[in-house]
């Protein structure tokens, strides 16, 4: 698992998601961004579950938990089902998590205290940053068990890749194909890069990738 996090972290999340529209599979999601840091950040999937405060519910601090199950170079992932009105993440957690070697933080949803995260070099993935505590108003109600994000099921082990441009979880048993499909997209790319820096016109380097594309998925088909 650890070369598939090292493969994943060479790559960006717009190649891998080219990948699983190739494939077929969901996986990219939308209107989650880089608060703290704009770094790429890869890594095996820890999970915790918000939701709204229940008397049954286990008296644990949100995410505490989570930051404890972890292993260096993991990255938390947060279900807080995109509430903007209240954090879902907070900067002692931040400080914890980043003493416990942890890669990263994707909340689906707000957070606070963003400049603390930034200070400790952490990067934090969310929809937006709010100052209102979670106190008296959600609670965690899991972690370590799938949550959903954006309508797509992660679980814990699943592999996460976050950039510039968004977050893409890549399902851990579909793995090693996703990011081959990834790194064959990547290094096209990285040919066409070339060519236009050589000065070859972009309209030609375009249209010879795409037809490069249609020859490929002909031989995929067997020539139908």
């Amino acid at each position: 698992m650890s070369n598939l996090v090292e493969r994943l972290g060479r790559l960006d999340t717009c190649s891998v998601s080219d990948a699983l529209d190739k494939l077929g599979l969901s996986g990219a999601v939308t209107g989650l961004a880089p608060l703290t840091l704009t770094t790429r950040v890869a890594g095996r999937v820890g999970t915790v579950k918000l939701g709204p405060p229940m008397e049954d519910l286990p008296k644990r601090h949100l995410g505490a938990g989570a930051i404890m199950a972890a292993a260096a170079g993991d990255v938390i992932v947060v279900e807080h089902r995109g509430r903007l009105d209240v954090s879902g993440w907070g900067g002692l957690l931040s400080r914890a998590a980043k003493r416990r070697g942890i890669a990263g933080v994707i909340i689906d949803g707000a957070c606070r205290d963003v400049d603390e995260s930034r200070e400790l070099g952490l990067p934090v993935f969310a929809r937006a940053a709010v100052p209102l505590t979670a106190r008296g108003r959600i609670a965690e109600h899991s972690f370590g068990e799938p949550i959903a994000i954006a309508g797509i099921i992660v679980r814990p082990g699943d592999l996460v890749l976050a950039d510039g441009s968004g977050v893409v979880f890549v399902e851990a048993a579909r793995a090693e194909t996703i990011i081959a499909a990834a790194e064959d997209i990547a290094g096209r790319e990285a040919a066409m890069a070339a060519a236009i820096d050589r000065g070859e016109p972009v309209d030609q380097v375009m249209a010879g990738n795409y037809e490069d594309m249609l020859r490929r998925d002909a031989h995929s088909d067997g020539g139908a």
